[in-house]
């Protein structure tokens, strides 16, 4: 499973991609993989805003409900709208077009304390 090294990876399995002061967010291949066939994404409306450690959505598959959780603080600029009529987008392409938000940050500094690609690829290893 490749893991993309153009992002910022969390224990709880979410991606961090930054571009300016927007960062990217999704669940990485790998737990899409375990959650298998996902059939619902509950996620945050454009403009509420998000706290480091709280969770800003819900996954739901065949085999679970899990939640997504924010590793920074900030604005919810947009959502990936496609999901909601496809949610198997998470499942078919996670790193792409299954992603899930994107959130207007000030500061970006705990994305620093996240896994690079190396170290989350020794984590699922």
């Amino acid at each position: 499973m490749s893991v993309p090294t153009d992002r910022k990876y969390s224990d709880s399995h979410e991606w961090y991609k930054v571009d300016g002061n927007t960062v990217i967010m999704g669940i990485t291949a790998f737990a899409a993989e375990e959650l298998t066939d996902i059939t619902y994404v509950e996620l945050p409306e454009v403009g509420s805003e998000c706290t480091a450690g709280s969770a800003v959505g819900e996954i739901e598959s065949v085999k679970a409900t899990s939640d997504l959780y924010c590793a920074i603080s900030g604005k919810i600029s947009a959502v990936n709208e496609e999901l909601a009529e496809h949610p198997e987008l998470v499942n078919d392409d996670a790193h792409e077009k299954g992603w899930m938000v994107k959130i207007e940050s000030s500061d970006l500094a705990p994305l620093d304390s996240l896994m690079d690609a190396a170290a989350y690829t020794e984590h699922i290893g």
